[in-house]
This record gives structure tokens, C-alpha cells and sequence, in this order.
């Protein structure tokens, strides 16, 4: 090669991420190519003592890289050779560079969307805190950034509880699609040599050997899920962070975040800036980015394997290192951020928040909705030119909007009394909310079983496989 086609079909300074993940395919294909008595048992346990060697100094970080061979496979390969002479070149037997790629890349984002898994929980649990924390807290909750409905507090905590969750689960469908073996597919076709693929898909923790073989070397599906899968956190992600901004301003003021991820202003001694809240919010573009490049990079490659899809492994790892990164420290901020329960309920008693409760209590009286919402219309443009609020306009006042209403009207309109009225399933009552922090607690202790399953597994494959 001439040095510049060297350089520009390297992959080693993304690839090398995968050492760990290289050594331990190739321990798992050269114990199964000793079971099925393709290459000598001698050169077996020379090759694995050579890759032993090679495993500790990637753990240590002093193994040394050849930045003249193309990629991680190639230099791991060559290092063994070169400690243990010819019988190195005899791992290679019945694998192919495309198969042997597949499989390091899917140990490598396995364990990644179990660490995501992990980091998604850890800020639902501070989640969880808050809303145990605030079940009597009344906030607005907002459409269109409008006053829309009184809430509680833990209900609109809850919302993400969910919505993480739902993250959660979706890197866990996506590890359980991406959890089987290409290992053995050789190039495309297969190979000619009686191995034996599911002993090395159960050496690697894997459920099964993949299918097809031309599928198992051009498949990217898993690599486009987990990217999308990040995408989707992020963008949670950043709309909790875009709340925390405004919540953050002197005109909000429903919260305080830690002097410990905040910042302060150059110039301005009195500036308090939610720089993290906007720093994850900033990120969410390069997460989208590598989605859009995962997706164009697949587009219309045909069978099987083509060199375009060297490009596949820095857009995921870079928007998987960011979700999980911006996940830890949110977890931190959460944790730490002090929200004002005066100041809520202040902001909520303005703005005639109650005023569908006012409707739904006319219904009750037997009037259709439609005409209630008239009837409160007005009611509400007298509020608004009065200053005077739904729950404290005098009876003969509210009388003269509608003859229906009685002195029982008072049990319908205190925000207190909207929320703990809204009794459905999912709503913010205070019963509801019970059962659905019940739910989210179930959920989260689930995940954290298999969490905890399938990286006993993974952890019991290297052990097994290290020796």
C-alpha cells in the first residue's frame, strides 16, 4: 500500500476500543476449533497462552500498537505470531475478517446498552426521590407553555420516570436482538471446516448463532437501533433539560439548582447559569447526527459486506459515550436541585387554572360541556379584569354567570380540590400517583434483575474463557 491508502483505510484509532472484545473471539473460536479437532491441540494452548499475554497488557494499557497495520484484528494477529511463530496463523482458521468485525462489534454495543440500561435507571431512582418527596407539591402543568391544569409535583416527575423507562426497555429489546453469534459466517458463506457455532455463541454469552450467513456480516441493524435508541434518550434527555433551564430563571423560580453544576458569569457576579442543563441540551444534535449517519451509511448497500461499513462503529460509540455520560451527571443534578413548594403553589393559584373544574362542576348540573365552556369563558374575562380568582369570586358574583351554580361550587374549584378530584387511572390524584409510582418501582426493580442476569452472564463468559 502506498502510505497514504494506509492512513486512509485505517481504523485503528476507532477499532482499538474493541481489543478486549477481539481477544476474547478469538479465545472462544480457537477452543472450539481444538473441540472439533481442526487445528492441533499443542497449537491451541499455544495460541491461548499468546492471547492470555496479549489480554493483560490491553488491561494494563501497555500494549503496543502498529499504527502501519490497518486495525485492532490485524494488530492483535500479529502480536501473536510474532510471541508464538507459525501456529498463530492457524486462529484465523475458519473465520473471516468480516465475521470476526461483526462479532467484536456486537460484544462491544452489547455491553454498552447494558450500560445505559444502568445509567437510565440511576436517574430514574433520582426521579423516583423527587417524587416521593413532593406528593403534596401542586405545580401548573402546561400546554403550550400556557397554564393549563394543576398537577402535583411527583405527577409531572413521573412523566420522565415513564419515559425513561420506556428507553430503558428499548435498549433491552435492542440487546436481546443483537444477542446472537455471526461468529462462523466466515466471509459470506459460510466455511468448509466442521465447526461448530454454538459452542461459540455459548462462550460469548450469546443466545444462539445468528441465521444466515451473508446476513450475519452485512447486518447493521443492531448498530441503526442502539443509535436510534440513543437518539430517543437525548431527546428525553433534553426536553427535561429545557424545563430545568426556564424553571431555573428569576421569572420561574421554581428551582435551585446546586452550586456544584452550575456556573457562574464571567462578568456578571450574580449570574447562576444551568450551563449542564444546556450542555445536554446541546449535545442532542451530535447524538441525532450520528443516527442520520448511521442511516445513510446503510442506505442501499447491497450483500454483503462492503468497506463503507468500517464508517459504522464512531457515530454509535460516540452517541452511545455521550447518552451515558449526560445520564450520570443528570442523575447528579436531579439529586441535588431544590424545588420551591411556595413558589409553586404561588405561581399555581394565578391564572384561573381551574377553570375546567369550574366547567366539569356545570356539567354536573346538568349542563351540556359546551355551554359550561361559554358560561366559564366569561367567567374567567370577570376574573381576569377583576383580579379576582375563580375560587374567591363571591357566590352572587358567580351566580350571575350561570344560575346552576350553588354553594357546593367551593368544593370543585381550590386547585387542592382539582387535583385530588382527577381519580383516573394515570391521573394526578394523590391515589394515582400511588399507583403509579408503585409501577414505576416494579418496573425499575425488574430491569434491575436482568440487569444484573445478563452481566453475570457476559462476566461469567470471560472468566470461564480467561481461565
Amino acid at each position: 500500500m502506498d502510505d497514504s491508502t494506509l492512513v486512509f483505510t485505517s481504523s485503528l484509532d476507532v477499532d482499538s476500543r474493541m481489543a478486549f472484545y477481539d481477544v476474547m473471539g478469538s479465545l472462544a473460536h480457537v477452543n472450539m476449533l481444538k473441540a472439533c479437532h481442526i487445528i492441533p491441540a499443542e497449537d491451541v494452548d499455544s495460541i491461548i497462552q499468546g492471547l492470555r499475554a496479549i489480554l493483560k497488557e490491553i488491561e494494563d494499557g501497555t500494549f503496543q500498537l502498529d499504527f502501519k497495520l490497518e486495525d485492532i484484528h490485524t494488530n492483535i494477529e500479529f502480536s501473536l505470531t510474532e510471541r508464538i511463530g507459525p501456529a498463530g496463523g492457524k486462529l484465523h482458521t475458519g473465520r473471516s475478517r468480516n465475521d470476526q468485525v461483526a462479532v467484536d462489534f456486537r460484544m462491544y454495543l452489547r455491553d454498552k446498552a447494558l450500560d445505559a440500561v444502568k445509567s437510565i435507571d440511576g436517574l430514574v431512582t433520582s426521579l423516583l426521590k423527587i417524587t416521593e418527596d413532593n406528593t403534596d407539591t401542586i405545580m401548573p402543568g402546561f400546554t403550550h407553555m400556557q397554564h393549563a391544569q394543576p398537577v402535583t409535583l411527583s405527577h409531572h416527575m413521573l412523566a420522565y420516570v415513564f419515559k425513561f423507562s420506556r428507553d430503558a426497555d428499548r435498549f433491552l429489546d435492542a440487546f436481546d436482538r443483537m444477542n446472537k453469534c455471526p461468529l462462523g459466517a466466515a466471509a459470506l458463506a459460510g466455511t468448509t471446516y466442521p465447526i461448530d457455532r454454538f459452542m461459540t455463541a455459548s462462550a460469548l454469552g450469546f443466545e444462539e448463532p445468528t441465521e444466515n450467513s451473508m446476513d450475519s456480516v452485512s447486518d447493521r441493524d443492531f448498530v441503526n437501533e442502539l443509535a436510534f435508541c440513543a437518539t430517543q434518550t437525548q431527546l428525553h434527555l433534553s426536553s427535561l433539560c429545557e424545563e430545568l433551564v426556564y424553571w431555573s430563571s428569576q421569572e420561574f423560580a421554581f428551582i435551585e439548582m446546586d452550586d456544584k453544576f452550575t456556573t457562574g458569569s464571567s462578568i456578571m457576579p450574580q449570574k447562576k447559569n444551568p450551563d449542564i442543563a444546556e450542555l445536554v441540551r446541546g449535545k442532542t444534535g451530535g447524538v441525532v447526527g450520528s443516527l442520520m449517519s448511521m442511516i445513510v451509511l446503510t442506505k442501499g448497500l447491497p450483500l454483503t459486506y462492503n468497506r463503507d461499513l468500517q464508517e459504522d462503529k464512531k457515530p454509535v460509540m460516540d452517541s452511545m459515550d455521550t447518552v451515558i455520560d449526560c445520564l450520570e451527571i443528570m442523575s447528579k443534578v436531579m439529586a441535588t436541585t431544590t424545588f420551591k413548594k411556595d413558589r409553586l403553589m404561588e405561581v399555581t393559584s394565578r391564572g384561573q387554572i381551574n377553570a375546567t373544574d369550574l366547567a366539569d362542576y356545570l356539567v354536573t348540573k346538568g349542563i351540556p360541556f359546551r355551554e359550561a365552556h361559554a358560561i366559564v369563558g366569561a367567567a374567567v374575562r370577570e376574573s381576569i379584569e377583576s383580579g379576582v380568582n375563580l375560587e374567591d369570586m363571591p357566590l352572587e358574583k358567580l351566580r350571575t354567570f350561570s344560575d346552576k351554580i350553588e354553594n357546593d361550587v367551593y368544593k370543585f374549584v381550590p386547585v387542592q380540590s382539582c387535583v385530588e378530584r382527577r381519580i383516573s387511572y394515570g391521573g394526578t390524584s394523590s391515589s394515582s400517583v400511588d399507583m403509579e409510582l408503585s409501577k414505576a418501582i416494579e418496573q425499575l426493580m425488574q430491569r434491575e434483575e436482568v440487569l444484573r442476569q445478563e452481566k453475570q452472564l457476559i462476566e461469567n463468559c470471560w472468566k470461564e474463557l480467561i481461565g
